[in-house]
């Protein structure tokens, strides 16, 4: 069993998770809210990795981030080095390619909540923050679970963005997926079959627990 890229894979996988959970969440609660001109052209930004191909999105990454790039030539003139195939730089594409699959869960949420409990919670003189925390956060939980579910796993069985932003090396940028390649690249198909089959048991085994705890809470608040 290969551990390197495995607890590679975990470690980006949770990074990103919890990065886009803090980033996506405002973004989430302003979509679901706002009426301003710029929601549905955000919204469409938000949306694009969905209809992209990956290479497509993986070269737009490579560009930007790479030494000519805005946030490439940024992070040489501060002093932090090239993006392009470090652990960093994978962290940022990871975060661009899973993000429609955290916001959108969220906004959904947001959106189903309606403006009710909110509108009886300022009656009771709670503020904005007090509203937020304490009512709207409670009641989206479905939301917060489904998203931060399929943003770990979507960034766990990633490949194309992966490769081209990544690369492929050893330690730093060489994820499961890329392994998997690697041997079925070598017709090495049963060491690929090994990290292969417990990819799939892992997404199986996420998607069930999602459907239980979804159940379990919808039950909970009937």
């Amino acid at each position: 069993m290969e551990l390197e890229p495995i607890l590679l894979t975990l470690q980006l996988a949770t990074v990103t998770t919890v990065v886009l959970l803090s980033v996506g969440t405002p973004l989430a609660w302003w979509l679901a809210h706002t009426r301003h001109w710029l929601r549905h052209p955000l919204g469409a930004l938000v949306s694009l990795p969905l209809v992209l191909p990956p290479t497509v999105l993986g070269f737009y990454l490579l560009v930007g981030l790479g030494p000519n790039g805005p946030l490439g030539g940024l992070a040489e003139e501060l002093g932090w080095g090239s993006l392009a195939f470090t652990f960093p730089g994978l962290v940022i594409g990871s975060c661009v390619y899973s993000l429609p699959f955290v916001v959108q869960p969220i906004q959904n949420a947001f959106e189903a909540l309606g403006r009710r409990p909110l509108e009886v919670a300022a009656t009771l003189r709670a503020g904005p923050l007090d509203r937020f925390f304490h009512v709207a956060l409670p009641l989206s939980r479905p939301g917060f679970l489904t998203a931060a579910t399929l943003g770990f796993a979507h960034t766990v069985g990633e490949f194309g963005v992966v490769l081209m932003i990544g690369g492929n090396i050893p330690g730093q940028t060489k994820v499961i997926s890329i392994a998997i390649y690697d041997h079925v690249e070598a017709l090495e198909y049963g060491s690929a079959h090994l990290l292969a089959g417990g990819m799939l048991g892992f997404a199986f085994l996420v998607l069930l627990i999602l459907q239980l705890m979804n159940r379990r809470m919808a039950r909970a608040s009937a």
